[in-house]
């Protein structure tokens, strides 16, 4: 298996690599295989172990190796428990999960990712999706739409956004970068430009793929699925991501309140080794800029 570092860098490898402990004879889950960086990692240290990689880009599937250890799942990682019990596994040794979006998606025009490139405004990580960007700002309502950008875009000026684009699609639908770009250019912050369209294409990619949802029902049923002992490894790009992951390693839910039983013993069946996370080395950032907002967090099953 060679390098694809042309599809997608893998992010804090050798912490990544490190975190997950690796038995030469253990079986493994890489959630979000993309260019298979880590997953080569991984092989390099198995045995007689084996991998399961899952992921729902078809574009992923060129990637795969030709390795009897590897089993390729194209799916939603949400769906993590139902495959491992169709495979028959009945607990894990470890599982990795890197959540960003792969460098391939986002330099590729036509998949609608990247807001510096005029393209269809599609954003599917699973090409068998339905639900587009472009259906979302073409259907949604003014109030959802506002809704979406607040909470997952933690934008400002919500409101004012759903307000032209619900105007501007009742002339002509709006179906690619530069529309909408035309739609919302007064509005936009000359000093913080990139940050108000990274935000705006982070809402969008969030609901058109389910994200948060789908994070936390790998979280829960991962954390079934492991054996005793072993790692749950999680990088994240965003803090609602992370939010996410921070709360769930500590307390075994969403909300971050510790839940505790009679006897004060926490109802988390994971124990978190770094409470802070790990963030990539300046050296990291300056090879690979699109690492600068990673956080690691890795926890234990109890």
């Amino acid at each position: 298996m060679e390098n694809n570092y042309t599809y997608h860098a893998p992010v804090l490898a050798k912490e990544c690599i490190e975190a997950l402990q690796i038995q030469p004879n253990g079986i493994y889950v890489d959630a979000t295989f993309g260019g298979g960086g880590h997953s080569k990692l991984i092989l390099e240290q198995l045995k007689e172990g084996k991998l399961i990689v899952f992921d729902r880009d078809t574009d992923a599937i060129d990637n795969i190796p030709q390795d009897p250890r590897v089993l390729f799942v194209n799916h939603n990682y949400a769906f993590i428990q139902n495959f491992l019990d169709y495979l028959e596994i009945d607990e894990v040794h470890g599982i990795l999960a890197d959540l960003g979006i792969s460098s391939h998606q986002i330099d590729t025009p036509d998949r609608g990712f990247a807001h510096r490139f005029d393209g269809p405004l599609d954003m599917r990580m699973s090409q068998k999706g339905e639900l587009t960007a472009a259906k979302i700002l073409n259907t949604y309502s003014k109030e959802e739409m506002a809704k979406l950008f607040r909470i997952y875009g933690e934008m400002q000026g919500s409101g004012k956004i759903a307000y032209l684009i619900c105007n501007a699609r009742n002339l002509k639908p709006i179906e690619t970068t530069a529309d909408l770009k035309n739609i919302l250019e007064e509005m936009v912050p000359m000093k913080t430009r990139g940050k108000f369209w990274s935000q705006l294409y982070q809402a969008l990619r969030i609901e058109v793929n389910g994200e948060l949802e789908g994070l936390k029902k790998l979280l829960i049923h991962g954390a079934e699925k492991l054996a005793k002992g072993c790692p749950f490894v999680v990088m994240s790009y965003h803090s609602l991501e992370d939010r996410l992951v921070k709360n769930f390693f500590a307390t075994g839910n969403f909300d971050g309140e510790i839940d505790t039983d009679i006897y004060g013993q926490s109802h988390s069946i994971l124990k978190p080794l770094n409470r802070k996370g790990i963030s990539p080395s300046e050296i990291e950032i300056a090879q690979n800029n699109r690492a600068r907002s990673a956080k690691l967090r890795v926890a234990v099953k109890q």
